[in-house]
């Protein structure tokens, strides 16, 4: 994946290299099933579990809505794009649109990362806490400092080129999601299963959350970012046997194991955290605790804060680099980036992107430590960093439809049928999302709409379309280095 897909959740998901050739399709080397179990892992995590998990039974209906309007379309329209296109977003958008909008597509995808990093370190934070005090899981000094090192740490061994970290995602999937996330729904069922109540009501007239407006569904758009990432399996779609057929048989069944592992945790949550009480931050540590505290294992507590962080941790170290990779790789042949992003150093690493991501990432971290909430922070940049985000999903969708209109005979190694309505609900959801993601959600307390509004539409504007427009409008032919120094792409 040359212009690095970057996704929902990203640490876990970002294993594949899209270098798919248009030219003769390779042998079969896959099944459908392992293809879906590789697309589940590359998108299910524990993390996003408490932000649903405030709506008790309705987080069912939450998660079904995005993965048939948003899921679904992303996985089927990437497909036809990787299986006819090599060079991820950047070739798709560039090819069917133009390619200052893919700039934009692969700067997104880039610059997400720059909040993302923030709201995964604060999670890990929070689940640190549960080692060291649990008290400290809602101070945001401790948090602030905790996202400074931590990334700094990471971004000292990314430069240093290390490989032995490449096989830490897959092992994230089971020591920070499976096996904990087993244990969660496990020990829930057993809970219930004795007589004790749920904190959440559990009965049929539940099942659609409480309409108060739109904030009531506003949670609804971080589970659009939790769905990113199913276009990076795509590539694959060439190596299975029969691809019309075997495909769409496969993203269905990964569709059912993601929602699992999903919404299983995030109900097990519901029923022993009260909503009012339940952390973004730190519900699955309050679950844990509460379950384990219930059956007295309380010593197992800081056993399941070190597996959950374990994985976050392999996660962010394996695919630090990987995001910036690609927008160095693609400015360096079109000359996006000032000649300074695109120095390397003695370790081939792109350091100085980096060092530059690190700086602001400080910034942002300064953040938890003077806003009070620490939800609340959570919350803004996880929205933050979907809004952008989304921008890349309505420039694929919208090159996917040229492409077909323009090239329909270009060989292509699966076609989605009726891929313009598919496309058309991919863009309709896409901009919803992107819509409701300026109201603020009912949990959000008595902070400022005005405020809540100012700092999501200032992050997306300066961060998705005002920076990458000034690398466009003041690049010059000097910037393409890869050209001068004869680099290979």
């Amino acid at each position: 994946m040359t212009s690095m897909d970057v996704p929902a959740d990203l640490p876990n998901r970002k294993a594949t290299t899209q270098t798919v050739a248009v030219r003769s399709r390779p042998a079969p080397v896959l099944t459908w099933v392992t293809l879906a179990l590789m697309t589940t892992s590359s998108v299910a995590s524990l993390r996003a579990a408490p932000t649903m998990a405030v709506y008790g039974l309705a987080c069912v209906f939450l998660y079904l809505v995005p993965a048939i309007v948003f899921l679904l379309p992303t996985a089927l329209v990437s497909a036809e794009l990787a299986s006819g296109w090599s060079g991820g977003v950047y070739r798709w958008v560039s090819e069917g649109l133009s390619k200052p909008l893919g700039f934009l597509a692969v700067w997104c995808q880039f610059a997400m990362t720059i909040f993302y990093y923030p709201s995964l370190l604060a999670f890990v934070a929070s689940t640190l806490a549960y080692v060291i005090d649990p008290a400290l899981a809602s101070n945001g000094l401790y948090t602030a400092i905790v996202i400074m090192v931590l990334y700094w740490t990471g971004v000292w061994v990314s430069s240093r080129g290390t490989k032995a970290l490449a096989g830490l995602s897959s092992w994230g999937l089971i020591i920070g999601t499976l096996v904990p996330g087993t244990i969660l729904v496990v020990l829930g069922i057993v809970f219930l299963g004795q007589g004790n109540p749920s904190a959440a009501p559990m009965t049929a007239d539940h099942l659609l959350p409480q309409w108060t407006g739109l904030a009531s569904l506003v949670l609804i758009v971080n589970n659009f970012l939790s769905y990113s990432g199913m276009e990076m399996n795509a590539v694959h779609v060439s190596s299975l046997k029969d691809p019309a057929k075997e495909y769409p048989k496969s993203m269905f069944l990964a569709m059912g194991l993601v929602l699992l592992i999903f919404i299983l945790p995030a109900l097990a949550i519901s029923w022993v955290v009260p909503a009012n009480q339940t952390s973004l931050t730190a519900g699955v540590m309050q679950a844990f605790h509460a379950f384990f505290s219930y059956f007295h294992i309380g010593w197992m507590t800081p056993i399941a804060a070190v597996m959950l962080i374990a994985a976050s941790l392999g996660g962010m170290l394996t695919w630090l680099a990987g995001p910036s990779k690609g927008l160095l790789e693609i400015s360096r042949s079109e000359g996006y980036l000032p000649p300074y992003l695109q120095q390397l150093n003695k370790f081939g690493i792109q350091q100085n992107i980096l060092v530059t991501q690190g700086v602001v990432t400080t910034v942002i971290a300064l953040m938890y430590a003077l806003i009070p909430n620490v939800s609340d922070v959570y919350w803004i940049f996880s929205t933050i960093t979907t809004q952008v985000y989304l921008i890349v999903y309505l420039l694929m969708f919208a090159a996917a439809m040229r492409l077909r209109k323009n090239q329909p005979n270009h060989p292509r190694g699966y076609r989605v049928p009726a891929l313009h309505l598919i496309c058309s609900v991919g863009l309709l959801s896409s901009a919803a999302a992107l819509a409701i993601g300026f109201v603020p959600p009912s949990q959000f307390g008595s902070g400022s709409i005005l405020s809540y509004i100012c700092i999501i539409g200032g992050g997306l504007v300066i961060l998705g379309l005002l920076i990458p427009y000034a690398f466009l409008k003041f690049r010059k032919p000097s910037w393409r280095t890869e050209a001068a120094e004869g680099s290979p792409s």
